[in-house]
């Protein structure tokens, strides 16, 4: 089966592919069948169902180059970091949460997934503009750049079972989200 995930779809979106034929493969169970109106011919319902996993023909204009860094949001991040600061390792809620930039945006460093980590308010202001060494904070954990399973799995806390598997199965054995 050829095909990459890239992106949720909302349930409406999926059925729209469905209609349009422009669905190549699914997997997973039926999550919603959608009913439409009474063949004048048959006297028959339609109906259209789609399943919990669906790989789109063609080229589709929002899939993505393979190797492009995927999107960096807090939420992403705190859910890469599970949650814990990278100083004091303590487990916090997203409110409680910032973004660090192990290396200071003023010393040119990039807001990218290699360069920031999760933080404590309280760490983060005492670390300050400075780099964790200046500051005398060591990293409890390195940052690094999820894959786009990974970042499917960041992106979204419903999450079914099947597609779990699916998307676990293509998470390197290296990745926090097994820990």
């Amino acid at each position: 089966m050829a095909g990459v995930p890239s992106r949720w779809l909302m349930v409406e979106e999926a059925i729209s592919y469905y209609a349009r034929r422009m669905v190549a493969w699914s997997l997973g169970d039926p999550v919603a069948t959608y009913h439409g109106g009474i063949c004048r011919l048959t006297g028959k319902r339609s109906e259209l169902s789609t399943h919990s996993i669906i790989a789109i023909k063609g080229a589709v204009d929002f899939v993505k180059d393979h190797h492009t860094e995927p999107h960096l949001s807090n939420t992403s991040l705190f859910f890469r970091d599970r949650h814990m600061c990278a100083y004091c390792g303590g487990q916090y809620r997203e409110r409680d949460l910032s973004r660090d930039h192990v290396i200071p945006v003023y010393l040119n460093g990039r807001d990218r997934w290699m360069n920031v980590v999760t933080a404590c308010r309280s760490c983060n202001i005492r670390k300050g503009g400075r780099t964790p060494e200046e500051a005398n904070m060591p990293l409890l954990y390195t940052p690094y750049v999820p894959n786009r399973y990974e970042h499917l799995i960041l992106q979204n806390r419903r999450i079914l079972q099947d597609q779990m598997e699916y998307l676990m199965a293509k998470v390197p054995r290296h990745s926090r989200l097994y820990a």
